[in-house]
């Protein structure tokens, strides 16, 4: 994420400075009815005006240089606080010494610690806890001395100026591992949309060269050979740059690093998957952009209906986004590729469509002899995260999920369901 500063500054610092802006502007007004209130008081009410009046100028210049933190510069702060001293340094020149014993405030009165506060959003609690000394320092030689009201307003002022800066400094630590974190994110579900296109053309393809020059003999026996070796590279390849799923299954898919995904086009498309006994179409075979329109689930999971897989579907249309029913339909011939690979040509295989109010559930259920225990961590250590990428980690973007269930001897059904308010992102 390239914004990660201005998502920072957007809900951490921005709403600081918006607030010191105002903190500026009341407390001057404050410290000009301050002086209003007791001018009769002053020793030269004069000169107390003619600082006010120069701060009130210093003010209205810069009310826009602590709007933001661009902005907001170190010479800008220095010479705000440069201000904030002058005028408490002037206080015992103008005022009463027995005004000053008696506790009245300084000149500037407390917009002093809109210059300390500045100082703890820019550069946090050190630069605070160092302006908010100087300031008390001024102060107690202001009054020549120390005394329990000056004492207790110095220490409010650094503590809450310390504090203030420690939780800024802690906020922009927390929103930069905030923002690395969705970059990971958003590079881990882009590498896995690139496992799955590659599962579904390159390693498929390899895979079925490797099998039919097996079986042929000759000259295809060595072209099957270097693509069986070409696929278990690419293989490694691939999921060298994955950063694991939770959990595993035993399909042929894994991520992909930087330097493969470089050389592929942002959208591949999928190749028709080759399956004796299957109807093969648009909606099966190939991967859409999503559009806005909504799409029948029925239309396009009837393509995998034939010999071997059954298909049982609601009498009404079976409606989503058409980016979610391509994605459910692409998750679905995933689960009978598994069929197909791992319980062989003669298993047969049900696809069940159900329509809730809430979301839609595809069930695949097959009659092969079921994952053996320990089948799917195997894969998993091999990298042959099929199921993960190719099923799970495509539902998991459209918001849903989805359940395998496998006893040995007895099959493997895979319950596969996507919230009908969901559409997978790019």
């Amino acid at each position: 994420m390239a914004r990660g500063g201005a998502v920072m500054r957007m809900s951490v610092e921005q709403p600081l400075w918006r607030a010191l802006t105002v903190y500026r502007v009341l407390t001057l007004c404050y410290a000009i009815a301050l002086y209003v209130y007791a001018f009769r008081g002053y020793a030269h009410p004069l000169g107390a005006g003619a600082y006010l009046g120069a701060l009130t100028v210093w003010v209205g210049l810069t009310v826009r240089k602590v709007s933001s933190a661009e902005r907001c510069t170190r010479r800008f702060l220095v010479a705000d606080l440069t201000f904030a001293l002058v005028g408490i340094l002037l206080t015992p020149v103008v005022d009463t010494a027995e005004r000053i014993a008696a506790g009245s405030p300084t000149l500037p009165s407390i917009w002093t610690a809109g210059a300390v506060l500045g100082f703890a959003v820019k550069g946090g609690w050190r630069w605070a806890a160092v302006t908010s000394a100087m300031v008390g320092a001024a102060n107690f030689a202001a009054i020549r001395g120390f005394t329990q009201d000056s004492v207790h307003n110095v220490l409010l002022v650094w503590v809450a100026s310390v504090a203030i800066g420690y939780v800024v400094e802690v906020a922009r630590v927390s929103e930069h591992t905030l923002a690395r974190a969705l970059r990971i994110e958003a590079a881990t579900r882009e590498r896995e949309r690139l496992a799955r296109d590659i599962h579904d053309s390159v390693l498929q393809v390899l895979a079925m060269v490797q099998r039919r020059g097996s079986a042929i003999g000759g000259e295809a026996a060595d072209l099957g050979r270097m693509a069986g070796e070409q696929e278990a590279a690419l293989r490694a390849l691939v999921s060298g740059g994955l950063v694991p799923a939770a959990g595993s299954e035993d399909g042929e898919h894994s991520g992909l690093t930087p330097a493969v995904a470089a050389h592929l086009p942002a959208r591949p498309v999928r190749r028709a998957r080759p399956d004796r006994g299957r109807k093969t179409g648009a909606g099966a075979a190939g991967r859409t952009e999503p559009a806005a329109e909504p799409c029948d689930l029925r239309a396009l999971l009837a393509a995998y209906a034939g010999a071997g897989v059954s298909f049982a579907e609601p009498g009404t249309p079976v409606l989503l986004t058409a980016g979610a029913a391509a994605e459910l339909a692409a998750a679905v011939g995933a689960a009978l590729d598994n069929v197909r690979l791992h319980a062989g040509e003669g298993a047969q295989a049900w696809i069940l469509v159900e329509d809730e109010p809430d979301a839609v559930i595809v069930t695949v259920r097959d009659d092969g002899p079921g994952i053996p225990d320990g089948r799917l961590a195997d894969a998993e250590r091999e990298g042959r995260l099929g199921v993960a990428l190719s099923i799970r980690g495509r539902l998991r973007e459209l918001g849903g999920g989805a359940e395998l269930l496998s006893v040995p001897g007895q099959g493997t059904e895979v319950e596969m369901k996507v919230p009908r308010v969901s559409e997978a992102g790019p």
